[in-house]
């Protein structure tokens, strides 16, 4: 089992900037994709950015150029940096990991979500 921890969310005024974190611990052989989704309220859950172990970064179309996703593989953490805040930013952010265990058998965990609110 593999249990995530966000931190990070909060309220900011529209410009501002947050920094997200998630935090792998439990029985961890080795994460792959890593990831940030959010739901905003009515809406549908909606990738914003992934990120491979060898790091390469994919981002929603409307956090591109705003929002950075990071990782540190030793630290078992995902980041996301926040910039530019926009009202409609606003949603509860989930952490997402792909864990595969020592006989490759690939599990998907999430987090319990933090809540980003951007007004003035």
């Amino acid at each position: 089992q593999v249990q995530l921890v966000e931190s990070g969310g909060g309220l900011v005024q529209p410009g501002g900037s947050l920094r997200l974190s998630c935090v792998a611990s439990g029985s961890i052989f080795s994460i792959q994709n890593m990831g940030w989704h959010r739901q905003a309220p009515g809406k549908q859950r909606e990738v914003v950015a992934t990120i491979t172990r060898e790091g390469s970064t994919n981002y929603a179309d409307s956090v591109q150029g705003r929002f950075t996703i990071s990782r540190d593989n030793a630290k078992n953490t995902v980041y996301l940096q926040m910039n530019s805040l926009k009202p409609e930013d606003t949603a509860v952010y989930y952490c997402n990991v792909l864990h595969v265990t020592s006989s490759l058998r690939p599990y998907d965990y999430w987090g319990q979500g933090t809540q980003v609110t951007v007004s003035s």
